[in-house]
């Protein structure tokens, strides 16, 4: 489903800002200068997301922001990167209104919503690119966020596949199932990597899902994993992420076209290096027919009479002599 071969990469901050405005800043820095398409925020109130019975609510509590750091963070963001789409991942609808107000590019909806008919309407109606998170769901819950979602029948939605262990085994994602996912709602799919970020998988995994035809990539990013903040586990730090961004681009750029096209300039430099053609076995005399006992088909300085082509060629006379090894060309024949 990924038509346009540009794998569009969303740089996740998560929670990795630790409460920081500062740092905050220092990682949407990172991630326009390591080349995101989208920078991802995560704008909640905690009162209305979470009781206070649960152990993370007490660290949350610590690194809330309110709106008007959330909106000066969006108003640093399009002053200094213009052209860093910002997404923000929504968890409970009363801040939605907020959320819109500012101008925001798209929205993810986390998979504990999908079932949220409040989140998901009012979603439905900014009609705004909507990528859904589908890890750890049935299939009857997908399906009824976008019973409430397609209501709006123009809305962009991608599906955004992941299994979100921190960190996640490789041996636990699972890619077949995110396309068949894909194809069974018949949407754009994307994938969101949760790999440990120590280990080459962070890298090796999340560029795996481009071959199954993802056309996004979510890869969270933080100022330095080493602090082990939160959400460190499989957050790449700056240099890390520009790498990562960068090896997403070359295999963007090998994709190629997916249709039958024209042979290149370096594709006809090969074709003349490696297929073979006929060439005289010895000297063959003027007048004397092409047999082929008195050819071989070999690589060649050039190519002439091709050897799918050679019983058009059997059987007739040369015009003047050819040497041994000499390509032999239609011209060349009566």
């Amino acid at each position: 489903m990924n038509s346009n071969n540009i794998t569009k990469i969303v740089a996740e901050m998560a929670c990795s800002h630790d409460g920081s405005y500062g740092l905050m800043k220092k990682i949407i820095d990172a991630s326009f200068h390591g080349g995101a398409d989208v920078i991802q925020l995560q704008i909640w109130k905690l009162k209305h997301m979470m009781t206070p019975s649960r152990n993370l609510y007490k660290k949350l509590k610590d690194i809330e922001f309110s709106y008007t750091q959330w909106g000066r963070i969006v108003e640093y963001t399009r002053k200094e990167y213009p052209t860093l789409m910002i997404y923000v991942c929504v968890y409970e609808h009363n801040s939605l209104d907020f959320i819109n107000s500012l101008g925001v590019d798209g929205y993810k909806i986390n998979s504990s919503d999908l079932t949220n008919y409040l989140v998901l309407e009012k979603i439905s109606s900014y009609n705004k690119k909507t990528n859904l998170s589908v890890g750890a769901s049935s299939l009857g819950e997908i399906q009824f966020a976008l019973d409430k979602l397609q209501q709006n029948e123009s809305l962009p939605i991608t599906l955004m596949y992941g299994h979100q262990n921190f960190p996640t085994h490789p041996s636990q994602v699972n890619l077949n199932y995110m396309k068949t996912l894909g194809e069974l709602f018949d949407l754009p799919y994307g994938y969101q990597d949760h790999c440990d970020a120590d280990e080459e998988s962070a890298y090796w995994l999340p560029a795996a899902s481009i071959g199954m035809n993802a056309s996004i990539i979510e890869k969270h990013i933080t100022h330095d994993r080493s602090l082990k903040g939160v959400d460190h586990e499989s957050a790449l730090n700056p240099d890390e992420f520009a790498q990562f961004v960068k090896m997403v681009k070359t295999i963007d750029s090998a994709k190629g076209k997916n249709k039958p096209h024209s042979f290149s300039e370096s594709e006809i430099s090969y074709r003349k290096f490696q297929k073979k053609t006929v060439v005289a076995a010895k000297k063959i005399l003027a007048g004397d027919p092409i047999t082929t006992d008195n050819i071989y088909f070999m690589r060649a300085e050039k190519l002439g009479v091709t050897p799918d082509q050679v019983n058009q060629i059997i059987g007739r006379k040369v015009k003047s002599a050819i040497e041994a090894y000499q390509v032999l060309k239609f011209d060349d024949v009566l």
